[in-house]
């Protein structure tokens, strides 16, 4: 059962990691799935691994902080593949590390900011107005545990980034909505990308886990999956939520 048969989605950030995940769990339900970053090579590892799962795919690179590259990059979507069903505003990162906020520089502040917040703006602004002609879409965007719950040790701008998406998520929610388009956000909290296997030292596994009341640190997969029932219409009178993949560690 192809959940997704003949819709056309655009992942972004999804040369690796989550977003990866999300296109390839896209595509094997049947979508078209442009896969954007800002690496080439690793972007077409990605397209390549859909075209063997039998999906189609398509690359696009854009630096999301710049309306005109992502005014470039919908336009080549549109031309190759059609105009956007699905949206997944993925891209974004840590810019900071965590500390003490008086330490924080203004460029990491505006680096996690723009890396988040804006791009997440832009990227919408770019293609909602099809999605409004067409009275149908489904925007998912991407906010994180951080951006739910205060902690001492939280990247402070990447959290406050974060939750602002969540707070556009639903303001634009009840926006759209009567535009027959849903707008969601999924906050994941601790996932074992590729980058988290390097970067979380062996002796900080366990206590992460024990964190969780579902003991184990979740996969690209389970967010991917989550993203594919928010895409689908397996959920057509969901929008405006803040939908928690975290293993039970935030219950809000």
């Amino acid at each position: 059962m192809h959940l997704l048969k003949n819709k056309i989605a655009l992942v972004t950030g999804s040369s690796r990691g989550i977003g990866a995940a999300i296109a390839r769990t896209f595509a094997q339900e049947g979508a078209k799935v442009a896969v954007h970053g800002r690496d080439g090579a690793a972007l077409y590892g990605v397209q390549a691994d859909l075209t063997r799962l039998g999906g189609t795919a398509m690359e696009v690179i854009a630096d999301l902080t710049k309306f005109d590259e992502i005014e470039r990059i919908r336009r080549q979507i549109e031309q190759t593949f059609g105009p956007i069903d699905v949206l997944v505003a993925n891209a974004g990162g840590a810019f900071t590390p965590p500390g003490p906020l008086e330490e924080m520089t203004e460029e990491g502040w505006h680096a996690s900011i723009e890396g988040n917040l804006t791009a997440t703006f832009l990227t919408i602004k770019s293609f909602l107005p099809g999605m409004k002609e067409r009275r149908s879409g489904s925007i998912i965007t991407i906010s994180s545990a951080a951006g739910r719950r205060p902690h001492p040790n939280s990247p402070i701008a990447y959290a406050a980034a974060k939750a602002g998406v969540q707070i556009l998520t639903q303001d634009l929610a009840a926006q759209v909505g009567p535009f027959g388009i849903r707008a969601n956000c999924i906050a994941p909290e601790t996932i074992m990308t590729e980058r988290n296997q390097q970067r979380i030292p062996d002796v900080r596994i366990q206590p992460l886990i024990e964190m969780h009341p579902i003991k184990r640190l979740g996969t690209p997969d389970d967010v991917a999956q989550a993203e594919l029932f928010l895409a689908s219409d397996n959920s057509p009178w969901i929008t405006g939520i803040v939908l928690d993949v975290a293993g039970g560690a935030v219950m809000v």
